[in-house]
């Protein structure tokens, strides 16, 4: 297995061959950028970084959070946006095993996000809604993986929601509702864990990095492996891209295409 001390690599370093490392999601992000298709630019944090940091007692050593504040910094330099600013650079934080490992293991979606930074957004985008969507949903995400808040709490407060404006979907719900949302959604976080929702996008980013690192050893994780005879010892990578949007209008959208049949082959 290669070893190296770098522990960060950018899109246009990585390729295909470097999959142990870089997990499969991270080389090929890196293989079909460096072909120079149109992929959001991002940076992978690779298994070695997992495997050093379960044997560092799960904790991100000074170097490595070096390297990671490098990597956002060439992120600002090629998005022309800046983390924590008026003109917000998102990002999204995927794992990345080099066996494929789906649904296993955790997301976390419009990291750095606050109440400045989501004005931002709102100004930028002519839509105050959209921003609060995003917002809310970050909440959610980054409460579940990070601090194991229960997904139904979140859920119960979105039903409310959906019942007081008599709406079938969350589409639906407009700004008022959201804000009501987000404000609810912060509460549960506060009173969960005892302390506020991270507002500094930095530690956010450092905390959806531990917790994706984490999530190779949930026992949902441990017990596909198992299954699948994927050994234990590979750790994951870490994806970090800036965002693209599914949700801003109605001519906005995600999913998942394939270029072969995943039955057949």
């Amino acid at each position: 297995m290669l070893e190296t001390d770098k522990m960060v690599y950018l899109f246009s370093e990585g390729s295909a061959g470097l999959k142990n490392l870089l997990g499969g999601k991270g080389a090929n992000l890196s293989e079909i950028s460096r072909l120079g298709l149109p992929v959001p630019p991002g940076f992978v944090i690779t298994t070695e970084a997992c495997r050093k940091y379960f044997n560092s007692g799960n904790k991100i050593w000074p170097e490595l959070e070096q390297e990671i504040r490098q990597g956002l910094a060439r992120l600002e330099q090629e998005t022309g946006r800046k983390f924590g600013s008026a003109r917000p650079l998102l990002l999204s934080v995927r794992s990345g095993a080099v066996v494929s490992m789906p649904g296993m293991m955790d997301t976390i979606l419009n990291l750095g996000l606050n109440s400045s930074t989501l004005e931002g957004l709102a100004e930028e985008t002519s839509n105050r809604r959209f921003a609060l969507d995003c917002y809310r949903r970050f909440i959610q995400m980054f409460a579940e993986v990070v601090f194991k808040i229960k997904h139904h709490r979140f859920e119960n407060i979105l039903d409310e929601a959906r019942r007081r404006q008599k709406v079938y979907v969350d589409s639906d719900l407009h700004e008022q509702s959201l804000q009501e949302v987000v404000d609810s959604y912060l509460s549960l976080v506060s009173r969960e864990t005892g302390t506020e929702f991270p507002t500094d996008p930095v530690e956010q980013l450092l905390l959806a990095v531990q917790a994706v690192f984490d999530s190779w050893n949930t026992p949902r994780a441990m017990v596909y492996r198992q299954v699948n005879r994927i050994p234990d010892d590979l750790g994951t990578a870490v994806n970090v891209q800036a965002m693209v949007f599914g949700n801003l209008n109605e001519q906005s959208g995600t999913g998942v295409a394939f270029t072969r049949n995943p039955s057949t082959g």
